[in-house]
This record gives structure tokens, sequence and C-alpha cells, in this order.
């Protein structure tokens, strides 16, 4: 075995996220998504000792339990890597890999309340960022995702189950009318071209949509066509905003540098558990909004009676959450990094009509050290990288009764949890929630008292 060398391999067991597990010439094989049951041919990138880990080149022998995949994409385009795993079996598989998480940790789970599914396995999206490009040098100009395995080939994928027949329109449509017009896409490497990203947010509960498409000023191109293009076609939804964001950056991602409303409104308003959110272009919003939904309820119902107590929401973004639990709190207090999620936070609160809520910018490793009242309940959702070590001694600190995570990242949580552990708390129940069917996320909620 040989770096850059092709090895097959039958895959055994499983790891988080969606790593398959196989055994070679005396090395275990890591195969990021493979799955039991298979047998795999993967290229040697990493090699040590005692493991390897491979880059996944085909499938040759399916599982048994696989199925027919509903999407033409599935397999080129790189988004989604287990639709042809039954969705039972793919709750199955997460459930397990989290458990696993915290064996591994000897973090206990407290009662394991199991994992409850995504409302929708399909279409279930309410925000995609697509990318311009080409499949591959000389192609003609495509529309979408990164393709599996290559570094810059970008395919279009107007036929993408996880959003909707709105969503798949304005694709096709942006994809046909830039490559009539010739326009060039951005090379990253040589930071030269004008079509960079197309970022579509939908609504789900009130339909409305916002296109965001997002272009360097390397070309002045009147877009008034392509807007009216847009205009003229016929939605299930309500396209209410049309936006041009120019962004010169050198980075790949999406940075709003200036921002030119071409059509209606700068935001769409959703409505989540009762409560009206306006949501900008460029605001964090659960991309699953009917699990979205879901996902708060496990957190009201691990709050239990909290009327009389005091809530913190620490990394609440746009206040989602701590808006949800507001009327049941007596006073919620959130804090967030991104100035402008707190601006949308206090908005939204007004909207609500929440005077019980209170946010507060800045780095939450900082601000709690300031803040002088002291939490009943302290709600935890932060990025996948988990707590700061400095904001979980406030945390701690805090000496709060009752703490409820919230994790996107069951490996960085495990972490987390064992600090708190060690520092009096106990872990009393533990549950997953599918948020992103037919990939390898999952967002974990747990409850821990002191």
């Amino acid at each position: 075995m040989k770096k850059g060398s092709d090895l097959s391999v039958k895959i055994e067991k499983l790891q988080f996220p969606s790593t398959g597990i196989g055994y070679a010439e005396d090395k275990t094989i890591y195969v990021k998504n493979a799955f039991p049951g298979q047998t795999v041919t993967g290229r040697v990138k990493r090699k040590k000792e005692d493991y390897a880990e491979l880059k996944l080149i085909s499938v040759d022998e399916r599982a048994d339990y696989e199925i027919e995949t509903p999407c033409s994409h599935f397999g080129v385009c790189g988004g989604c890597s287990s639709q042809s795993i039954p969705y039972e079996k793919q709750l199955e598989f997460l459930s397990e890999e989290v458990k696993e998480l915290f064996r591994e940790a000897n973090v206990d789970t407290g009662e394991y309340l199991g994992i409850q599914g995504s409302p929708n396995q399909w279409e279930y999206r309410n925000k995609m960022e697509f990318t311009f490009g080409d499949e591959a040098k000389g192609e003609p100009l495509s529309l979408g995702m990164h393709m599996r395995g290559k570094s810059f080939g970008i395919l279009t994928v107007d036929g993408c189950k996880l959003v909707d027949e709105d969503y798949r329109k304005i694709i096709k449509l942006t994809a046909d009318y830039f490559r009539e017009k010739d326009l060039p896409y951005y090379r990253i490497m040589k930071a030269e071209g004008y079509l960079r990203h197309l970022v579509i947010r939908k609504a789900q509960n009130t339909g409305e949509i916002l296109v965001n498409l997002v272009t360097t000023t390397q070309v002045d191109f009147d877009l008034s066509e392509y807007v009216k293009l847009l205009r003229e076609q016929s939605y299930k939804g309500n396209l209410v905003s049309i936006i041009h964001t120019e962004n010169n950056s050198k980075s790949d991602a999406v940075i709003p540098e200036k921002v030119n409303v071409l059509f209606g409104k700068d935001y769409i308003r959703e409505t989540l558990l009762g409560l009206q959110f306006n949501i900008s272009p460029f605001s964090f919003f659960q991309t699953n909004t009917k699990g979205a939904e879901s996902l708060y309820s496990i957190v009201k119902e691990f709050m239990g009676d909290s009327e009389e107590k005091i809530v913190f929401d620490l990394y609440c973004g746009t206040g989602t959450i701590g808006q949800i639990v507001a009327p049941n709190a007596k006073k919620v207090i959130g804090i967030e990094l991104i100035e402008e999620a707190v601006e949308a936070a206090r908005e939204n609160a007004k909207l609500n009509g929440l005077n019980n809520c209170e946010f507060i910018a800045g780095d939450v490793a900082e601000i709690i050290k300031t803040v002088k009242v002291k939490p009943d309940i302290i709600i935890l959702d932060p990025p996948r990288t988990g707590v700061h070590p400095k904001a979980l001694d406030y945390v701690i600190k805090f000496n709060a009764p009752e703490i409820i995570y919230v994790s996107c990242n069951p490996k960085t949580l495990v972490n987390d949890l064992r600090v708190l552990t060690e520092k009096g708390y106990k872990v009393i129940k533990t549950k997953v929630k599918d948020m992103f069917p037919n990939t390898p996320h999952a967002e974990t909620v747990v409850k821990l008292i002191k």
C-alpha cells in the first residue's frame, strides 16, 4: 500500500460523519461516504503505521439494503452522500454514530430518547448557494454544486431533489440566460471573471422567495433583462426580492461588499411556531424550516416549566430559539458575535411583540463576563467548533441549574460535555434530530442539570 495507490476494501462499520471502516494489510481503513456492506475502491491519501485514509473512487458492490436514487445528479454532485440508503437506515446509522461518540468520550447520554427524523426527506431546504463554473475546462457555463472528487468542477443541478421546483426553475433560467450572454465566471486562482454565486432563499411556510445574484464588478452588465425574466415566471411561491451582491473578495465565500436591491424588499418573512421572522440575504436561519420547528419544540420540551426563569441564549444568531422560548420564560438574554444578526434579533422581537428579550452583540467569551443577571437556564447553540474554552469557563461559573446544549457537531459536543460533567453537571437526557436528510450531519440536543 502506497500513498496515491488504489485499494479495494469491504466496509464493515461506520463512524461519524458517514465514514466507512474496513481492514486491509493489517491496517484500519477509513473511507468517507462509504457504508457497511459496500465494497469500494479508494485512493490512498494518507498512510500511517496502523491506519490509512482513502478517497472514495467507486462503489464496486452495493450493500443489500441500498435503493435506487431519485436524483439524477447523485454520485457526481458533491451535495448528498447517502441518497441510496433508505431513510430509516440513514437514521439508524446516524443514531449509532452519535452514541458511539458518547461511548468513546466516556460521556453519559442520560436517558437516550433516540433520533427524530426530518418531516420531509426531499425538498426540505429553505436556502441554497450555487456556484458558477464549468464541469471541465472549455465546457459551457454551469451553475450548481461542486462535483465530487474535483477541486474546481461545477455541476448544474437543475434536477436537485433537496429543493423544490421554484429553485430548479430559477437555476435553469439563470444558467441558460448567462450562458447565452457568454459572461465569464470568476476564477479564484486568477481572481478574474464576473459571475460568482446564486443564492436562493424560500420561506417554506409563507412561500416568499429571495434571489441573490453575486458577481464581481469586473464587468459592467445591465441586469434589468435578467430581473424582468425572473419576474415573468410563474412560481408556486411568491418572488418578493431580487438583489445583486457585489463581491470582489478573493475568498470563495459570499462577502457582501455592496448590496443592490433590484426588485422588491431585501428580506423574506417566515413563520415558525407562531412567530414571525424577517430573514435577510445573509442572516443565519436553520436551512430546514419544518425540521427547525421540531428541533425548537425539543428545546422547549427539555426546558419544561420555565415561566419564572431567566434564560441565557448563547450564540443566539438572529434570536430564533430565544424568541421561541420567550413566551415560556421570565426573561431571555441572547448574546451573539455578529452585530447584524443581533439587530435582526431585536427587530424580530419587536415584530413578535416580545418585550422580555434582550439581545447583546459581542464575543460570547467577553460579554458574559459583564452580564450581572444570573441565569436559571443556559441554552448553548454554538458553531461547529463548539463553545470557546473561555466562554465555557464562564458558563460553568454562572452555576446555572440547567443547561440545554444544541449541537450541530457531536464531535465537539462530547468534548464540551466532558468538561461540563467534570465540573459537576450531569447529563439527564439526549435526543438526536436529523435536520439534513441524505447527508452525514445531524443536530443533537442534551439537557444537563446541577
